[in-house]
């Protein structure tokens, strides 16, 4: 059975703009295409691979930065990747940026349609699981209210809960309950369990590594837009913990030719 996702050396390079151009700068770089000036810092994602299957959980952990929000804007079609290939297969339901899909000056009514619409649900479909979706969300009557009034948790609900009803087959979920409370966690985690017993599969970005533990068949540790490490939950979450308590760096005694920095040991006792 073909994955759902499949990432093949997949690279992307932002860069960021290096200060103030004068005009001489301007000009040479305009008419000339020489390069001068101050090199403008750039951040990269490098060789990054990764198939997940029906049924499966991968998570993304690591510091800040490091290049995890990424790829899921990668995969969800937010961003082009400069490098390698990317291929998804099914309805995509992310939940990747606070507000992302919505628009402030609407309603969350008007939301509703607009978001669904993004994530390929009909008309029919989106009046059929409206009342669904509010209910979800536990909206009430701000239903009908611009959401630039909604607080963090509101919105974090509204998406969730449209992305949801649009029964997607890969889910794609950065830090979108760490908003919400607790009640509205566990219901979330119930929704996503049953569309993963039905055949979906999630991708998820969380610093909840206790979460990550119990819900991930496999976790990928990103340090600087690379793989440092991927494998079973305990094992990767024991080594991210362990470095990030300050232990020194074990080398892979498997000997990974295409990624010896990456830690494959066991950290116990952690």
């Amino acid at each position: 059975m073909l994955p759902l996702v499949e990432c093949r050396n997949v690279g992307k390079e932002f860069r960021y703009a290096s200060g103030a151009t004068s005009l001489r700068e301007w000009f040479i770089r305009t008419f000339s295409g020489r390069k001068v000036g101050r090199a403008a810092p750039t951040f990269r994602l490098t060789g990054f691979d990764l198939s997940v299957g029906r049924g499966s959980t991968v998570a993304i952990i690591g510091a800040n930065g490091s290049g995890k929000s990424t790829v899921l804007r990668l995969i969800a079609g937010i961003y082009a990747p400069s490098e390698g290939e990317i291929r998804t297969r099914g309805r995509i339901g992310a939940v990747v940026e606070l507000g992302m899909g919505l628009h402030p000056e609407l309603t969350g009514r008007e939301n509703i349609h607009l978001y669904g619409t993004i994530l390929g649900m009909g008309r029919s479909e989106i009046r059929a699981r409206f009342s669904e979706i509010v209910e979800f969300a536990e909206i009430g009557d701000f239903i009908h209210v611009p959401i630039k009034y909604y607080s963090s948790g509101m919105l974090s609900r509204l998406a969730f809960s449209i992305a949801m009803a649009s029964e997607p087959d890969i889910l794609l979920l950065d830090e979108a309950l760490a908003v919400g409370d607790q009640a509205f966690r566990e219901r979330c985690t119930a929704r996503i369990a049953e569309r993963l017993n039905g055949g979906a599969a999630a991708i998820i970005v969380s610093h909840d590594l206790d979460a990550v533990r119990k819900h991930a068949s496999e976790v990928i540790w990103l340090e600087a837009g690379r793989i440092r490490m991927r494998g079973e939950a305990d094992e990767v979450v024991d080594a991210y913990l362990a470095t990030v308590a300050g232990a020194p760096p074990i080398e892979d005694p498997r000997g990974d030719p295409q990624a010896p920095d990456r830690q494959r040991e066991h950290f116990a006792g952690t």
